[in-house]
């Protein structure tokens, strides 16, 4: 039995490849437009208008989970979870000199959770945006940075 599912492999793995080579896979989803405007911007206000996420209202149904001293800025681990239907959810650290950290577009059936790492460059409030509803809401968490992570 596993030598037919060896054989049965390696000929996905051969068939997949010459599809590839062929171009007939492509990476349509990696290739998407992304907001480089806002992962340009020098300040909050120019990430969030860039990011279509301007105005954005507080809102306590967003719990972001992060250290509340990251012990190295290089590698923060946050986690963002809403109980709204979200569209979109944006993570920001204030104090970095490029704001936007990450940014995620859901699809219908997606739930509202986000996990990533992040770098910060020294202690500063970290953001969580969500769009929901073509609405923006935020909650804010600081995080305290003992080593910076961006040249810090």
């Amino acid at each position: 039995m596993s030598m037919k599912r060896r054989t049965f492999l390696k000929g996905t793995v051969a068939a997949v490849g010459v599809a590839a080579a062929a171009g007939l896979l492509s990476p349509r989803a990696v290739l998407a437009d992304w907001p480089k405007a806002a992962f340009d911007a020098k300040s909050m206000d120019d990430a969030t208008a860039a990011a279509g996420l301007s105005g954005f209202e507080h809102s306590d149904d967003i719990e972001i989970k992060a250290p509340d001293i990251a012990e190295n800025g290089a590698v923060v681990p946050i986690s963002v979870t809403s109980g709204m239907k979200a569209e979109s959810i944006s993570i920001l650290a204030s104090a970095n000199g490029t704001p936007m950290a990450a940014t995620f577009e859901l699809g219908a059936k997606a739930q509202s959770f986000v996990s990533v790492r992040i770098k910060m460059g020294k202690t500063s409030d970290v953001f969580a945006i969500v769009k929901s509803g073509g609405k923006a809401y935020a909650n804010k968490k600081q995080v305290k940075v003992t080593i910076g992570g961006c040249g810090g």
